[in-house]
């Protein structure tokens, strides 16, 4: 039996063989839908993106808001106040200002007694104990009289200073009063990569739960290249801005955790120098603090200096020059010399005075270290234990 064949669709046909049939063939077949399905071209759409890939996307866009919000809660603003008094002698010595006959001389009766007057000062700072201990700079608390630290909360709440350590520039305050406080997981910067993420966290000019954002410039910068004499750290650089106000709070990793506490900052023409202490160093610091009330400095008695290149603009080599050796103290004892030239610290090569520094720090006090020497072409292993650096200054 015949069908009956639509004439639009036989005049199709019969020009397939033409350049433009295929074209007058998906006009037709628009025309007649569902019969002529088999040749019909339709544009195919995306398929939705599944929920995971979009919350991938949109976690690793705002991986920062991430970090705060891990974080952020238990960054805190200290604000300290301190009592100076000042003497109203211009300068004179208060023992010749009290004089009967000076004063009579001078016409100074009845000079004001000296006056006082109130400093305020503000830091940041961070807890890490459930207890309440905030990890601060020293110099952020320094001599106060009172503390006062605002949480992100909203709370205000009284601090006590646990302890301080001036030469590494950390110190701790316990929080009075309450049993619910925020902590910021720490992380260990003995992982950092120069040009990982850097996020500072603060309260610059007061500006509190300030957040910027940088890299990791460099590590283990030795505060003697910044001018810095009297202290003994090893510090993270960072590009990330670190102002007045942020000492104290936070350097963090891209997940949230503390791997700093920011403490100084260099400017100049272009962009400021941030520096921040390594937390596994403020860790142990502030272990030290809470359980002793100070920190404990190990040290053998040496002066030491970079190792001459054999030319002008010539590469350093590696290792450190003794320069003095301080009379009865551990390295002397131990039989090391002036110009012998350390080479490795507990069977680990050293590259400069900074790490040899660093290698006696982590050893403790009380602890033997066997420092490998070479001496007039003789390589000699001499051994040193390290004692605190208040005993060594006592003798």
């Amino acid at each position: 039996m015949a069908v009956a064949v639509p004439s639009a669709l036989r005049i199709s046909a019969r020009r397939l063989s033409d350049s433009r049939g295929l074209m007058s063939l998906m006009l037709t077949a628009s025309l007649f839908g569902p019969l002529v399905a088999p040749w019909e071209i339709r544009p195919v759409k995306a398929a939705p993106a599944p929920a995971s890939v979009l919350s991938s996307q949109l976690s690793s866009q705002s991986f920062v808001a991430g970090a705060v919000a891990r974080s952020g809660p238990a960054v805190v603003t200290l604000e300290t106040q301190r009592t100076v008094r000042a003497s109203a002698g211009n300068g004179l010595p208060q023992g010749l200002l009290m004089d009967p006959f000076f004063q009579r001389f001078f016409g100074l009766q009845g000079q004001p007694s000296p006056r006082s007057r109130v400093e305020r000062g503000q830091g940041s700072g961070v807890i890490f104990d459930a207890q309440g201990l905030v990890l601060t700079n020293a110099h952020v608390v320094e001599n106060t009289d009172q503390v006062t630290v605002g949480l992100p909360d909203g709370r205000r709440v009284s601090g006590q200073v646990v302890g301080q350590d001036s030469v590494t520039d950390l110190a701790v305050v316990k929080l009075k009063g309450g049993n619910s406080w925020p902590t910021a997981p720490l992380g260990n910067s003995d992982q950092l990569r120069v040009g990982d993420w850097a996020i500072a966290v603060g309260n610059p000019f007061g500006l509190e739960n300030t957040v910027t954002l940088g890299i990791v410039s460099n590590l283990n910068r030795n505060v003697s290249q910044l001018g810095i004499q009297g202290k003994r750290l090893d510090l993270i650089q960072t590009d990330a801005a670190i102002n007045p106000g942020n000492s104290g709070g936070p350097l963090l990793n891209a997940s949230g955790e503390v791997v700093g506490i920011n403490t100084l900052v260099r400017s100049g023409p272009g962009a400021g120098l941030g520096f921040a202490i390594p937390i596994n160093r403020a860790k142990t610091i502030a272990m030290q603090l809470v359980e002793q009330g100070r920190a404990s400095h190990p040290m053998v008695g040496i002066g030491l200096s970079s190792i001459p290149a054999s030319a002008p603009g010539g590469v350093t080599p590696p290792g450190a020059v003794v320069r003095s050796v301080v009379s009865g103290g551990p390295a002397a004892r131990g039989g090391l010399q002036v110009n012998d030239v350390i080479v490795a610290v507990a069977g680990v090569a050293v590259k400069s005075p900074a790490e040899v520094v660093t290698a006696i720090d982590r050893s403790g006090v009380g602890r033997p270290l066997e420092l490998r020497v070479e001496r007039q072409g003789r390589s000699l292993p001499i051994t040193v234990t390290p004692v605190d650096m208040r005993a060594l200054k006592m003798r």
